[in-house]
């Protein structure tokens, strides 16, 4: 009998790697959890850094996104971090860029994402350029975490970034 696992050990061993494979389905493609850091979206009432935020993931199946979401996606610059921000414009829209002085259309594929804080301090597309809509990881619905500010995200545009049509 020695090599052979007991029937006890067995059954814990098929539950526990049953319950892993539950577990990384639905965080690949229904809803994870992230940990905010950085400060580029502070002043938003509800992200702040050091929280825990709740990723809606079913939205990447045909990127399924509205301007003012809270999205986070894969750095263009570095592809191992993840990077939270507002989702300002989407393929097709026309934006105004003040801090460039100039007046762009998103690319097919591709969407426009800012932090809260001036192009200075917010690392965004203001500073990389319009993100491919591939690098998109989800949209944040919910903080978790701390109790005292668990709720629902608001999805909302700055003032003063909202659309114009540009002809």
């Amino acid at each position: 009998m020695a090599g052979r696992p007991s029937a006890p050990v067995w059954s814990s061993l098929r539950s526990c790697l049953s319950g892993a494979l539950v577990g990384f389905t639905v965080t690949d493609r229904y809803a994870s959890i992230i940990t905010v850091r950085g400060a580029s979206m502070i002043p938003t009432p509800g992200v702040k850094p050091g929280d825990c935020a709740l990723v809606e993931r079913l939205c990447l199946d045909r990127y399924d996104f509205s301007r003012g979401d809270v999205v986070v996606f894969r750095s263009p610059r570095d592809h191992e971090n993840l990077v939270v921000q507002r989702l300002i414009a989407l393929p097709g829209d026309w934006i105004q860029v003040p801090e460039l002085q100039e007046i762009r259309q998103i690319p097919e594929g591709h969407c426009w994402v800012e932090g809260e804080h001036s192009a200075s301090i917010s690392w965004d597309s203001r500073s990389f350029g319009s993100i491919p809509l591939g690098l998109m990881y989800g949209r944040v619905t919910h903080i978790v975490w701390p109790p005292n500010r668990i709720g629902r995200v608001e999805r909302k545009m700055p003032e003063g970034r909202t659309m114009q049509q540009w002809f």
